[in-house]
């Protein structure tokens, strides 16, 4: 027995013709199964209006997470693809490239400034590599007017990086 997966399309065009009470069962039936569903739902009904201020909070809370680092690279490791999973997730609710940017560079900085530098451990440097390099991707996206906003602080990581970091090379990954 197989039961039919309806597409996106179909789907909204039910709910077009669902009267207010049925669509508010449905919305707190779905947030009620998945802890994620309820998050995007808190996030669109009390956070969206204003998403400054939803970004910052994000960023402290990397922040905060960055100065809990273990000292070992190992569990390090664990802790920063964690929070990367955090800011992931966060990304995702915001849906747009330019609070994407601005939360990694923030990444990034909270890297340079909690990651124990004279570490050898091969998966802590390629965090911070892969995260530049998606900044740079994204970067170069966006529309010419937006680049230029961005591009400042980019370079400013990668000086820093380049600075604090024996193993970065900062023209790698200039724009």
């Amino acid at each position: 027995m197989s039961t039919t997966t309806y597409g996106l399309q179909h789907i909204k065009k039910e709910i077009q013709h669902l009267p207010h009470e049925q669509l508010s069962e449905l919305l707190l039936r779905l947030a009620r199964y998945k802890k994620e569903n309820k998050e995007l739902l808190a996030y669109l009904l009390f956070e969206a209006h204003d998403e400054v201020a939803f970004i910052e909070k994000v960023k402290a809370e990397a922040g905060f997470m960055f100065s809990q680092l273990p000292a070992l690279s190992y569990n390090a490791a664990k802790s920063m693809r964690k929070i990367l999973r955090l800011l992931s997730k966060y990304i995702k609710f915001i849906g747009t490239k330019e609070a994407e940017i601005e939360l990694l560079i923030n990444f990034c900085v909270n890297y340079l400034e909690y990651a124990d530098r004279r570490t050898n451990y091969k998966p802590i440097r390629l965090i911070l590599t892969r995260q530049v390099e998606k900044v740079k991707n994204l970067i170069g996206k966006l529309h010419e007017d937006l680049q230029f906003d961005y591009v400042e602080d980019y370079n400013t990581l990668l000086a820093n990086a380049e600075k604090k970091l024996g193993w970065f090379k900062k023209n790698d990954y200039l724009l």
